[in-house]
C-alpha cells in the first residue's frame, strides 16, 4: 500500500459577519476566487462547510466561527493573502481575519455533509465502495439523507456519508482525496465525526 499524500492542509481563518443563506456556498466560492483567482485552477481546493445556526434572517454566523479551506500546501501562501480581506456574500459582508495552518489528523470516524454520486441510494453506495477500493481504503459506511444544494440556477445533489472503523492511514487518504466532486462548494470533504447516532 502506498503512503498517503502529505501535501494537503487546512488553512483556517477567523471570520466575522452577520447571516448567510443556506445556499451560501456558490457566492462564497465566487467571492474568494475573485480575490485569489489561483484557487480556482486546482480542483483539489475545497471549502469546508461553515458551522452555523438557523435564525429568522438566515443562517447566523457564530462569534467564534471559522472558515477553513482544504488545499495543497503549495497554495497556502496564496490563500493566506485572503487574511484581513472583506468579501461580499449574498448581500452580507464577511471579514476574513487572521489565519493559521492546521495539519490534517487521522480519526477513525469521518463525516461529509454531501457527497455527489448516483441518485439511487443503492447505486450511490456501490459507487462509494468502488471509490474506496480504488484508494485501497477499508471502511464501514453509513449513508445518510439525500441533499440538494441549489441557488436557483445551479444544483448539486448527493448523500451525507459517515465512514467509520478507519485505520489511521486510510483516514488520512480519505481526508486528503475526498470523495465525489465539487470540493469548492463543500462537497465530498471529510471531517472528524465523534458520534455515529443521529446522522442527518
Amino acid at each position: 500500500m502506498t503512503a498517503p499524500r502529505l501535501d494537503m492542509i487546512d488553512l483556517v481563518f477567523e471570520i466575522s459577519g452577520g447571516t448567510l443563506p443556506v445556499t451560501y456556498h456558490y457566492e462564497l466560492w465566487n467571492a474568494l476566487t475573485q480575490l485569489a483567482p489561483q484557487l480556482a485552477g486546482d480542483e483539489n481546493v475545497g471549502v469546508i462547510p461553515l458551522r452555523m445556526s438557523a435564525s429568522n434572517e438566515g443562517m447566523l454566523i457564530p462569534k467564534r466561527a471559522k472558515l477553513a479551506l482544504r488545499l495543497p500546501a503549495a497554495l497556502a501562501a496564496i490563500a493566506a493573502d485572503l487574511s484581513q480581506k472583506r468579501v461580499r456574500v449574498a448581500g452580507s459582508e464577511l471579514l476574513l481575519g487572521s489565519c493559521k495552518t492546521r495539519p490534517i489528523q487521522h480519526y477513525p470516524t469521518l463525516h461529509a455533509h454531501l457527497v455527489t454520486g448516483a441518485e439511487d441510494e443503492i447505486a450511490f453506495v456501490k459507487e462509494i465502495e468502488a471509490a474506496l477500493a480504488a484508494m485501497e481504503v477499508e471502511a464501514n459506511l453509513i449513508c445518510g439523507q439525500r441533499h440538494t444544494l441549489t441557488d436557483g440556477s445551479r444544483s448539486i445533489s448527493g448523500y451525507s456519508l459517515v465512514l467509520h472503523d478507519l485505520k489511521p492511514e486510510d483516514s488520512l487518504r480519505v481526508q486528503y482525496a475526498g470523495l465525489g466532486k465539487e470540493r469548492r462548494f463543500g462537497c465530498g470533504i471529510f471531517i472528524p465525526y465523534k458520534v455515529i447516532s443521529g446522522l442527518e
